[in-house]
């Protein structure tokens, strides 16, 4: 079977982030050696889609590594409201493939009136942000030809990684990303994390995860929107409890995203419940075993972009042609 364009931008993502790492070596050493000198009060973080999903990997890794307070923006508070945010002393990281959607251009231009150091994760690094922030991490992935967002969210995270690893000189994280190649194309010839037979028939079902899995979560119950047409709720495992466990009792799938890092051992106690419960539940692992914490979620995500392809072709859909999703989103 040819491969989809989902597919062989996936697999061609650990060829472009071996040299996003060191065509970005020196300029990010160069930014970590700023961010240690501005030492921000709190990192404020933008973006849409994937790249809010990676917002939210960007927020449990800062917080963890460099113990600095880290939320999401709301971009609309800039492009819709009209209001500037009291921003002095903040770090401002905008992630943004495109770089061309409005309401990600008007927080840009508010953070800088605001006075935060800006710092934007782009591909686009001749657009619109070049002139409204203080500093560019190119992702370096080439062209991406399929509509969904893969190898840009994976270049995206290795460039959070990337920057934190210099921001706080965690030399052990530093080697975890330079492995990142190579982790990535172990990945893709491991075997498959999850099947067709699984999804088959689901309409609705809830995607768990903790920590930074729960930023994976978000991602996953992302693409079987796009791409499958599954209405899918990620939800921290530590919430599930709060409300949404009366699901269960409907009988509804559950997607497990678990990631062997500090948060391992509280998540499965989680799903003790719903073992209990006898809940459908399907289990994504983080494929490889003795890779750093903090780089294993790209592996589970790599080998789900490859396996979710296939999925929604043989389930009918189009995954190289989402119903209602263009390359570039543009909202206000």
């Amino acid at each position: 079977m040819t491969d989809t364009l989902m597919e062989a931008d996936t697999k061609s993502a650990s060829h472009y982030i071996a040299k996003q790492i060191e065509d970005n070596r020196s300029l990010i050493a160069a930014i970590g050696s700023k961010i240690r000198q501005y030492a921000p009060k709190f990192v404020m973080l933008v973006g849409r889609g994937s790249s809010d999903n990676a917002a939210v990997f960007a927020k449990y890794l800062i917080e963890i590594e460099a113990g600095v307070a880290t939320f999401s923006a709301a971009p609309s508070v800039a492009s819709v409201y009209g209001k500037t945010l009291a921003l002095e002393g903040a770090m401002v990281l905008i992630i943004s493939h495109s770089g061309q959607s409005p309401d990600i251009i008007a927080q840009a231009e508010m953070a800088r009136n605001a006075g935060a150091y800006s710092v934007a994760l782009t591909s686009e690094v001749e657009g619109p942000l070049k002139h409204l922030v203080d500093d560019i991490i190119p992702l370096h992935i080439g062209q991406e030809q399929g509509v969904t967002a893969t190898k840009s969210l994976l270049a995206t995270l290795t460039g959070l990684l990337q920057l934190t690893s210099s921001w706080t000189g965690n030399q052990e994280l530093t080697a975890a990303v330079a492995s990142l190649p190579t982790i990535l194309q172990e990945a893709t010839h491991a075997p498959a994390n999850l099947r067709v037979e699984q999804l088959q028939g689901v309409t609705n079902l809830v995607v768990l995860g903790r920590g930074l899995g729960f930023a994976v979560a978000k991602e996953v119950a992302l693409k079987l929107k796009e791409v499958c047409a599954i209405h899918a709720e990620a939800v921290s495992s530590a919430e599930f409890r709060h409300g949404c466990a009366a699901l269960v009792a409907q009988d509804i799938k559950v997607i497990d995203v678990c990631i062997s890092d500090e948060s391992y051992l509280n998540h499965l106690e989680q799903l003790e419940h719903l073992l209990q419960c006898e809940t459908p539940l399907v289990h994504l692992n983080q494929v490889l075993t003795g890779v750093h914490p903090r780089v294993a979620p790209l592996a589970l995500l790599q080998r789900f972009y490859i396996d979710i392809a296939k999925i929604s072709t043989l389930l009918g859909a189009n995954p190289d042609e989402p119903e209602g999703l263009s390359k570039v989103m543009k909202t206000c």
